[in-house]
């Protein structure tokens, strides 16, 4: 991603939780999104992102179709690798990493042109974002879906990730919207 593609990614973004989170959001929070001003608030943020933050856009015919953000974990359980998932092991603890891994890198965004959810575009970010991770030298690979929004939890599940026991809520328009984490390795 640079600089330029800020105006696309925002449009792509703010289609995509008007068509993913009705019912699940506020409406009148996701009715009041605006591509300007979160363009303007991509272009503070992209201007003063950490360097090993790295975001990824997908094209058709020159034109974003889809974007996605990823990251140093910042959930200290898995930044530090002594997260305790449920249903086994996602990620080696600290002690056990092999020497230049990291423990996990989170993916912090994936949105995908609404019209385009199905084809192929998100998972081919997915894969980008992964591959970008592994070589990187991370253990593992983790988000946060928001609860109930069950197309992106099947998307993520059918490319290895498990929830892993952690929830948290985000004030989202005055309400708290509850998100769950999921987490896969990365061999």
């Amino acid at each position: 991603m640079t600089e330029a593609d800020i105006d696309a990614v925002s449009a792509v973004r703010v289609r995509s939780w008007q068509a993913a989170y009705p019912g699940l959001m506020p409406q009148a929070y996701l009715d009041a999104m605006d591509v300007a001003q979160d363009a303007a608030r991509r272009r503070e943020w992209f201007a003063r992102r950490r360097p090993e933050v790295w975001e990824l856009v997908a094209e058709r015919a020159g034109r974003v179709v889809g974007w996605s953000a990823a990251g140093p974990a910042r959930d200290a359980d898995l930044a530090r690798g002594d997260g305790s998932p449920a249903g086994g092991e996602l990620a080696p603890h600290d002690g056990e990493l092999p020497a230049g891994r990291r423990p996990a890198a989170e993916l912090l965004a994936l949105y995908v042109a609404p019209e385009l959810l199905g084809t192929g575009v998100g998972r081919a970010l997915l894969d980008a974002g992964t591959l970008r991770a592994r070589s990187l030298g991370y253990g593992a690979l983790y988000l946060w879906v928001v609860r109930g929004n069950a197309r992106a939890q099947r998307f993520y599940e059918r490319a290895g990730f498990v929830p892993d026991g952690a929830e948290e809520a985000s004030d989202v328009g005055g309400r708290r919207v509850p998100e769950l984490r999921y987490r896969r390795p990365l061999p």
